[in-house]
C-alpha cells in the first residue's frame, strides 16, 4: 500500500470522551476526517506466526562469514575513501596556480590592499578554480564517507539485535568496536533500542519520536521558519542530544542519559555495560584529541568530524521518517499491542545507491520491526514475502525523502484521537465509518490546507 499524506485538520477537544490511562489527555480533532490512506488500526486478521511462515526459512539464517564479508567491504570502502581524501591537496595543486600579486610601493594601512592581501582570498580565475575543485572533492568525500559510515552504523545496530551471527560474544565485540568508533555507547543504546522495539507505536512507553498530544505542546509549529530551524537542529544535533540528554525521547521522572549508568533508562543489571560503553566513547574522543594535536584540528575535522555529522544526519532522517507519517497510528495505554505497534512503521527508499549503502534499513524497516533478528541481506526478500499477508497493513511511502521530511514535519505536529468519525481503517473500514476509539491517536497538521497555522484547541 502506498502511503499518502493525510489532509490536515483543525483541532478541538472532545470534552465528553474519557481520557486514556497513562496520565496524559490527548486533544481530539473535532473536524478531523479519516482519509482512506490511513493505515488500518484495528487488530489484524493475521498473527506473527502467520507472517513468519510466509518468509522462507533461509531468510532467518545468520551467516557469520556473509555478515563479516559485508563488514569487511564497508571497512575497505571507508579506508579507501580516507586514503583518497589525503590526496585532495595534491590533486588541487595540479591545477594552475594563481599569479603572484603585483608589487606595490605602499605599505601603509591606509592604502588598504598590501597589508590586507594575506588575509583575503585571491579572486583570480585560477584561485577560484582551485577553491571550487577542492570544495567539490571534499564534499564528495564527505557524502560518500558519511553514507558508508552509516552502513557501518547499521551493522553495529544489527549486532545489537543479534542478527550479525549466532554468537552473542561475536555480535557484542563487533558492535562495541564499530559503534564506539562512531561515538555511540554500544550497550547503552542496545538496551534502550530493545525497549523501543518492544514498545513501538506506544504513545506512553516508546523510547523515541514520542508524539506530542496537544498543539499547546508545540505552539510555534505553524511557523515554517520555526520548523526549518527545528529540522536543522534535529538533523545535525538530534542524535548526540538524544544520547546525552534524552532529547526527543520518552519522558522519564528525571534527567536521563545514555552515558549515565544510573540513568532511569537502564536497569541495575545493565549499569556495568553502560559504564563500559561510556568508557569506550571517552577513549575514542581521547584518540581524536590526540590525532588533532598530531595532524592538526583542520585535518581531523575534514577527515572525521564532518562525516560524523553526516552520519548523524542520515541516522536521524532515516529513523524519523520510519516512524513519522500522517497515515500511521499511535496507541494509548489499553489499546496498544505489540503487533499493531510494530506495524506502525513505513518503508521509504533513499534511492538505489543509498539504500545499498545503508544496508536497506530504510526500505525494509517494517519487516525489521517484525523480525529484528533477521539479517539485512535477507530483508528485501522477506519484505516481498510478507506483503501478501500484510495486505493494506503494509505501509510504503514512494515520495522523495527530502520532500517527505519537510511535509511530514509540518503534518505531524501532534497526535490525538478522532472526535467522532470513523477510525480510518482504510479499505477495511465500514461504509460510514466506525466509532472513533480514544486509544488510537492520529497525527494532526500544524497548518491548514490554505497554508496558514491551524487554530489551537479551544
Amino acid at each position: 500500500m502506498a502511503a499518502t499524506r493525510a489532509p490536515p485538520a483543525s483541532p478541538a477537544k472532545a470534552a465528553t470522551a474519557a481520557a486514556p490511562e497513562g496520565g496524559r489527555t490527548p486533544d481530539a480533532g473535532a473536524d478531523a476526517k479519516a482519509p482512506s490512506s490511513r493505515a488500518p488500526s484495528s487488530k489484524p486478521p493475521f498473527t506473527v506466526k502467520d507472517l513468519r511462515r510466509a518468509i522462507p526459512p533461509e531468510c532467518f539464517v545468520r551467516s557469520l562469514p556473509r555478515s563479516a564479508a559485508y563488514l569487511a567491504a564497508d571497512l575497505c570502502v571507508v579506508a579507501t575513501l580516507f586514503a583518497l581524501s589525503t590526496l585532495i591537496p595534491r590533486a588541487v595543486d595540479l591545477l594552475p596556480a594563481a599569479p603572484p600579486p603585483p608589487p606595490s610601493s605602499s605599505s601603509s594601512f591606509l592604502s588598504g590592499a598590501p597589508l590586507l592581501a594575506p588575509l583575503l582570498p585571491s579572486t583570480s580565475p585560477q584561485a577560484l578554480m582551485r577553491l571550487a575543485a577542492g570544495a567539490s572533492l571534499w564534499c564528495l568525500y564527505w557524502f560518500l564517507q558519511g553514507a558508508h559510515c552509516t552502513g557501518l552504523w547499521v551493522t553495529a545496530h544489527e549486532c545489537g539485535h543479534g542478527a550479525f551471527s549466532d554468537y552473542p560474544l561475536v555480535n557484542d565485540a563487533v558492535g562495541y568496536v564499530v559503534h564506539t568508533a562512531l561515538l555511540v555507547p554500544y550497550y547503552s543504546w542496545k538496551h534502550s533500542h530493545r525497549r523501543h522495539h518492544g514498545n513501538t507505536g506506544s504513545a506512553e512507553h516508546d523510547e523515541v519520536f514520542v508524539p506530542a498530544w496537544s498543539p499547546d505542546e508545540r505552539p510555534l509549529w505553524g511557523s515554517g521558519a520555526y520548523r526549518l530551524a527545528h529540522l536543522a537542529f534535529q538533523q545535525l544535533l538530534g542524535w548526540p542530544s538524544y544520547l546525552l540528554f534524552n532529547a526527543g525521547g520518552k519522558d522519564y521522572s528525571r534527567w536521563a542519559s545514555h552515558f549515565d549508568p544510573w540513568s532511569p533508562v537502564f536497569s541495575p543489571r545493565e549499569r556495568a555495560e553502560v559504564a563500559l560503553s561510556t568508557a569506550g566513547v571517552a577513549a575514542a574522543l581521547s584518540l581524536l584529541w590526540s590525532a588533532s594535536r598530531t595532524f592538526g584540528v583542520a585535518a581531523v575535522v575534514k577527515a572525521y568530524v564532518v562525516p560524523y555529522f553526516i552520519v548523524n544526519w542520515w541516522l536521524v532522517m532515516i529513523t524519523f521518517l520510519q516512524h513519522t507519517h500522517p497515515s500511521l497510528p499511535h496507541y494509548a495505554e489499553g489499546e496498544w499491542d505489540w503487533l499493531r505497534g510494530a506495524l506502525s512503521t513505513v518503508d521509504r527508499s533513499f534511492g538505489k545507491y543509498l539504500d545499498g549503502a545503508f544496508h536497506h534499513i530504510a526500505d525494509t524497516h517494517v519487516v525489521h520491526h517484525l523480525f529484528s533478528g533477521l539479517p539485512h541481506y535477507n530483508a528485501e526478500r522477506a519484505t516481498e514475502a510478507v506483503k501478501g499477508v500484510l495486505g493494506e497493513y503494509y505501509m510504503r511511502d514512494g515520495r522523495n525523502v527530502w520532500r517527505a521530511l519537510w511535509e511530514d514535519t509540518r503534518d505531524c505536529c501532534y497526535a490525538s484521537p478522532d472526535a467522532g468519525g470513523g477510525e480510518g481503517g482504510g479499505a477495511a473500514a465500514k461504509a460510514g465509518g466506525e466509532p472513533a476509539r480514544r486509544g488510537v491517536l492520529w497525527y494532526r497538521s500544524a497548518v491548514t490546507e490554505a497554508g496558514k497555522p491551524a487554530a489551537k484547541a479551544a
